[in-house]
């Protein structure tokens, strides 16, 4: 989910182009880049959903993460957009930072955030179980995509489990 999340960034580069590297070993990357990610992830959704890894979850309050959006849009397009890939020193550079962004976004859970979902009109929530006497209730929240626009407390929906906290109703 990473990587395709990061997706549009090959796609700007693959447009730049390299004066380093010949074209068309440049632009075969770049598409390995865009497409193999996808695939995987569209894999786990139907993995998902014919082995019907399904969960019910109760929302006790949901988090809309639109404000994500514009770390996305930094961290990804704006940060890389400027990224001469002249000499392979820069090259090696802008490497070692989309090294450091795919961690970051991993650690901080931003992994979920994605091109093609949005294109489809999916949001993306972090939904959190309703208190009570659970010690671990709000402390720990899963990510849900759905193309619901809110998500009211006491809700029950079920989702397929795409990874271990991201979800998604379909």
């Amino acid at each position: 989910m990473v990587l395709s999340s990061i997706s549009p960034l090959f796609v700007i580069w693959a447009i730049r182009g390299s004066s380093l590297i010949p074209d068309l070993y440049f632009l075969f990357f770049c598409s390995l880049m865009v497409i193999v990610p996808y695939v995987f992830l569209w894999w786990r959704i139907r993995t998902a959903k014919k082995l019907e890894e399904k969960r019910e979850l109760t929302v006790g309050t949901a988090e809309d993460h639109r404000d994500h959006i514009l770390v996305y849009l930094f961290a990804i397009l704006l940060s890389f957009y400027a990224a001469d890939l002249s000499t392979w020193r820069d090259l090696a550079a802008a490497l070692v930072a989309i090294g450091f962004i795919v961690f970051l976004f991993w650690h901080l859970n931003l992994h979920y955030m994605n091109m093609l979902f949005a294109a489809k009109g999916y949001r993306v929530f972090t939904i959190y179980a309703p208190t009570d006497k659970n010690p671990l209730t709000d402390k720990t929240g899963l990510v849900l995509i759905t193309q619901r626009v809110t998500i009211p407390p006491g809700q029950q929906l079920v989702a397929y489990r795409i990874s271990n906290t991201v979800y998604m109703e379909v």
